[in-house]
């Protein structure tokens, strides 16, 4: 199995394919001139931070933020996505700062955890509701970037791979039949 092959199957496990996977396995860097001078602020990064540290957060196991999953999601942005999904990753930041004022009065840095869970599981029903309507050639959804960008991000983070789930750093014979128990972690390497 190569890199690709790899990654193609994370991502369907973690329930789809991720955008910009291409691009993220062909190198990256993006040779469009436009996307040269993309870069978030340090709130934006916090902003981010706090977006996947609600999609993932700390239990047994460190969260997203541990994982410093806005930092990943500023690299990946940068040197992966084209200019159109630049801006609306970048729209989205305001999107649901906007929903959270609308809704709770406040920013979404300024909300508790449970109205930023419960601010966001209304964002993933928009998210559903656009997929299922969205026709060929329509942009990404933001909550779509961001939500893969934080599933990939931490589960490919040190965080994530050694602490989250199960990790053998150097793998020994290969078992084809393992037993699972429930509750049992799923395997990084």
């Amino acid at each position: 199995m190569n890199r690709r092959e790899a990654l193609e199957r994370v991502a369907l496990l973690m329930g789809g394919t991720v955008i910009g996977g291409a691009a993220f396995l062909q190198g990256c860097k993006s040779t469009d001139t436009k996307t040269a001078g993309f870069s978030l602020t340090a709130d934006q990064l916090a902003f981010l931070d706090e977006v996947a540290e609600t999609i993932i957060p700390a239990t047994s196991t460190p969260g997203a933020k541990a994982a410093k999953v806005g930092a990943f999601m500023q690299v990946m942005v940068t040197d992966c996505y084209d200019q159109k999904d630049q801006q609306v990753f970048v729209s989205g930041i305001t999107e649901i700062d906007n929903a959270s004022k609308k809704t709770f009065s406040k920013g979404f840095m300024e909300i508790t955890a449970e109205e930023r869970t419960s601010l966001l599981n209304g964002i993933n029903k928009e998210l559903k509701a656009y997929n299922e309507s969205k026709k060929e050639g329509d942009s990404n959804h933001y909550f779509g970037l961001m939500k893969q960008l934080t599933l990939l991000g931490f589960f490919t983070s040190e965080v994530g791979a050694t602490q989250a789930l199960r990790y053998v750093a150097v793998p020994g014979k290969y078992e084809g039949c393992i037993p699972y128990a429930k509750g049992d972690k799923a395997w990084a390497s």
